[in-house]
């Protein structure tokens, strides 16, 4: 799309991304939170885009621990390991740190399903935001309570598929502070209107990995497991 229409830049994809969001809406879709992408390292080097985006979460593509879901419902599926964040609050931007920790009352481990409408994972940022940053599925795991001494950069994130050991990661990957990156939403889209119940993803803490059939099964050092079933 970018090098077909050299004349969008950010700030157009994501009103792309409005449209296409408001459409659903109208469809019936309900808006349930927002993922923020390429937060880690690890992310921003595979897909060689250098800064984070976002995206919204619709609550059809929300589901719990435990859920199945069919690799022929996407085009190009891949799979995340994350932490996620269940705002208590409203949460208005720009907003500071502070005020961005005390909206969080819940956290816990999630996958997120990426998928895109291109063809090719060969995206630039501006084509990733269009295509509202590949969010195609959220399984959220058990949550705990998040309070003031609530370290989510200590969280030590390991993956396996199948019983296989496949990714590891920790929290600190994600932008050195996973809270900031719910801190980035809010200075960057202020215009996002977050919700008391939004859930929100700070982004993943390894590489994308090709969604395939088989038993993902992610742990941590505090938050409880969360595991899928993919055929």
């Amino acid at each position: 799309m970018s090098s077909r229409r050299p004349e969008l830049d950010v700030d157009a994809a994501y009103r792309i991304q409005l449209i296409n969001s408001e459409h659903r809406v109208r469809a019936g879709a309900r808006t349930a939170g927002y993922k923020i992408g390429l937060t880690s390292r690890a992310m921003q080097q595979q897909m060689g885009i250098h800064e984070p985006d976002s995206g919204v979460i619709h609550a059809d593509t929300l589901a719990q621990t435990g859920s199945q879901l069919r690799t022929d419902a996407y085009r190009h599926p891949r799979i995340e390991t994350e932490v996620a964040f269940i705002l208590g609050q409203d949460l208005a931007g720009p907003a500071d740190y502070s005020t961005v920790r005390a909206a969080i009352s819940e956290y816990c481990l999630a996958y997120e399903i990426l998928d895109t409408s291109y063809g090719t994972w060969d995206i630039t940022l501006i084509e990733s935001v269009a295509d509202n940053a590949a969010c195609a599925g959220v399984i959220t795991g058990p949550r705990l309570a998040f309070g003031p001494d609530t370290d989510p950069r200590t969280e030590l994130i390991t993956v396996h598929a199948d019983g296989r050991f496949v990714a590891a990661g920790s929290g600190r990957d994600i932008l050195g502070d996973p809270v900031l990156a719910l801190y980035w939403l809010t200075r960057r889209r202020p215009q996002v209107r977050l919700r008391a119940g939004d859930v929100v993803l700070a982004g993943s803490v390894h590489a994308s990995l090709p969604l395939t059939p088989g038993r993902y099964h992610a742990t941590s050092s505090h938050l409880p497991a969360v595991h899928l079933q993919v055929v």
